[in-house]
C-alpha cells in the first residue's frame, strides 16, 4: 500500500513518466501558515542538475489543490500535486523485453500481469520521493509550531525548548559517495565544500567515464527532541523511522547510533551514562532511543543508498522475447549516484515520522 502513518497519515501517487506525481496528507492541524512558496527550498535540495545527476528537469511547481484557504490549512485533506513536464517514454519501451537488472521491472510485471507502467520506472521510480519531499515540508511545519509544543506538553512530555520555532531540528547530509567518505574526499583536494557533487568530483567523474553508478550513505540528525516519543516493540522509534525509510527507493540499510559497529563494541563502549537531570548523556551510542523511545538527546541514523541501477555499462541479462541471456545498454537519462539528492528526502521521512508521533 502506498499510505504511511496514524494520526498524520500520508497517501503518495502518480508515476514517473504520468501526468503528475503527488500526496495526499490527512490529519494536518488547521492553522498553519502555507504556501506554494514554503515548498521551493525543500523541492530545489532535491532537483537535478549537478554532476553525477540526471539531464531530466522539471520544474516541480507544487499545486495545492486542497486543504488550505486563505493562507492557512483547514483541517481537511491536504493535497499536492507535481505534474510532469519533461518526459521521454519512448527510452522505456525495452523494458518489457528486457528488464532493467537491480530494477522493479521484472516483478512489477509478474505482480500486476503487465499493467503496469513501465516508463520511467512507473510508481517505482525515484521521482515519487517528490511526493515525500512535499509531506516534510508540512510535517516539518507541524513540528515547530505552537500546536505541537502544547500537544507534547499535555501529554506530560518534558519540552526541549522554550521557543517551538527551534524543536526538532533535522539535518541530514552525504557523508559517503562510492565508498568514500567525506573526510576522505575533502583530503584528497575536495577541502571545506558543502556541494557534494564537487566534494566527490574525483569518484563521480571516474564513475560517469566507466558508464558505470555510485552508491552512498545519508546521515540524519533530529536536536531537540523531547523524552518520551515512541512506544517499545513495534510502535518503536527505531521501527517507525526504518519503516518510512526503508519505502525510499534505493534504501539498503539503516543503522542507529553506533550502529553496525556496536556488534564489536563492549558494553562499557556502547553504553551511554547520564550526566544531567534532563538525560543529557556523555555519548550517544544508542542514537537518541532507548527502548523505542526518545531519550532526549539526538537523534542520530545513518541511510545507505545503493549505486543506480540504470547504467550506461553493458549488461548481460534474461530476454524474455529470445528466451536466452542478451545484452542490455540502458538508454535514457538517469543520475550516476541518485544519493547525491537524498539528504532531504530522508530528512523528510524523518519528519512525517515524529508528526506523526506528535499528533498520537
Amino acid at each position: 500500500m502506498d499510505i504511511f502513518g496514524n494520526s498524520f497519515r500520508i497517501s503518495v501517487f502518480g508515476e514517473s513518466h504520468g501526468g503528475g506525481i503527488g500526496v495526499v496528507m490527512d490529519g494536518v492541524p488547521a492553522g498553519l501558515s502555507l504556501s506554494p512558496d514554503d515548498f521551493a527550498a525543500d523541492l530545489a535540495r532535491r532537483k537535478s542538475g549537478a554532476r553525477g545527476t540526471t539531464p531530466r528537469k522539471e520544474d516541480d511547481l507544487p499545486e495545492i489543490l486542497s486543504g488550505v484557504h486563505a493562507g492557512h490549512t483547514t483541517g481537511a485533506p491536504l493535497a499536492v500535486l507535481f505534474r510532469n513536464t519533461n518526459v521521454r517514454s519512448s527510452d522505456y519501451s525495452l523494458f518489457r523485453e528486457i528488464p532493467r537488472p537491480g530494477h522493479a521491472d521484472f516483478v512489477a510485471g509478474v505482480k500486476w500481469h503487465d499493467f503496469n507502467d513501465p516508463r520511467g520506472g512507473g510508481h517505482f521510480s525515484g521521482r515519487v520521493t517528490l511526493a515525500l519531499v512535499a509531506a516534510g515540508v508540512v510535517a516539518k511545519k507541524i513540528l515547530r509550531s505552537p500546536f505541537a509544543a502544547a500537544r507534547l506538553d499535555a501529554a506530560g512530555l518534558p519540552l526541549p525548548v522554550s521557543d517551538p520555532g527551534e524543536m526538532f531540528g533535522i539535518s541530514a547530509s552525504l557523508v559517503e559517495v562510492g565508498g568514500v567518505t567525506r573526510d576522505a574526499a575533502a583530503a584528497s583536494g575536495g577541502g571545506d565544500i558543502v556541494d557534494a557533487s564537487v566534494l566527490w568530483a574525483g569518484v563521480l567523474d571516474r564513475a560517469i567515464a566507466d558508464g558505470d553508478s555510485l552508491g552512498g550513505v545519508v546521515e540524519c540528525r533530529v536536536t531537540e527532541v523531547p523524552v518520551g516519543l515512541g512506544e517499545p516493540f513495534f510502535d518503536s522509534v527505531e521501527s517507525l523511522l526504518s519503516h518510512a525509510l526503508f519505502s525510499i527507493p534505493g534504501v539498503r540499510g539503516v543503522e542507529f547510533g553506533d550502529g553496525f559497529r556496536s556488534a564489536g563494541m563492549r558494553g562499557s563502549e556502547h553504553n551511554d551514562p547520564v550526566v544531567s537531570p534532563s538525560g543529557e548523556t556523555s555519548g550517544n551510542g544508542s542514537g537518541g532511543i532507548n527502548g523505542g523511545i526518545t531519550n532526549g538527546n539526538p537523534i542520530v541514523f545513518r541511510v545507505a543508498f545503493k549505486p543506480t541501477s540504470s547504467i550506461r555499462m553493458t549488461q548481460h541479462t534474461w530476454n524474455f522475447t529470445t528466451g536466452r541471456i542478451g545484452t542490455l545498454t540502458v538508454p535514457g537519462r538517469h543520475d550516476v549516484c541518485f544519493a547525491l539528492r537524498t539528504p532531504v528526502i530522508v530528512e523528510a521521512a524523518a519528519a512525517v515520522v515524529l508528526a506523526d508521533l506528535v499528533l498520537r
